[in-house]
């Protein structure tokens, strides 16, 4: 059986690192993840993912990752279910995170709005994520042509 995830998608707020009884470290978040845009959907649309994040990563995470900062994350699926306040069953599926990486320096990262990032659109109940890579467009410009391909 395999079951292994990798994500790339923008934090929704900043991270808060919790210690558990024994002294470990432990952060939840959420990234917000594009779909595949079909040639019908006018729009952009996010899948909102949680996750988890354990130990050294969790460490890192709540040091240098903040809202919006484009993140990989690599791990596996968790389900798990608990009994909430009302008594009722609570079912909770997460990403178990092994690796988070930031993918984007941490000027763009903070140069960024939440405007920006994510945005609510009222008439059809959707979020849209914008994504902006203006910024590997400002690089050196190579010309290289197909002969100068290995393959």
């Amino acid at each position: 059986m395999i079951n292994r995830v990798i994500l790339v998608g923008r934090l929704t707020k900043d991270i808060e690192v919790k210690k558990t009884q024994s002294g470990l470290s432990v952060a939840s978040f959420t990234i917000a993840v594009n779909r595949r845009q079909s040639k019908d959907a006018p729009e952009r649309q996010a899948d909102f993912i949680n996750c988890v994040a354990w130990r050294q990563t969790a460490d890192f995470m709540g040091a240098y990752a903040r809202k919006g900062a484009l993140i990989g994350v690599e791990g596996k699926i968790q389900t798990r279910n608990y009994d909430g306040v009302d008594g009722k069953k609570v079912y909770v599926t997460e990403v178990l995170c092994d690796t988070c990486q930031l993918l984007e320096s941490r000027s763009t990262s903070l140069n960024r709005t939440n405007d920006e990032m994510v945005q609510f659109n009222n008439d059809n109940n959707s979020y849209e994520v914008d994504n902006n890579f203006d910024d590997f467009n400002s690089g050196i410009s190579l010309d290289i042509s197909s002969d100068d391909l290995p393959f």
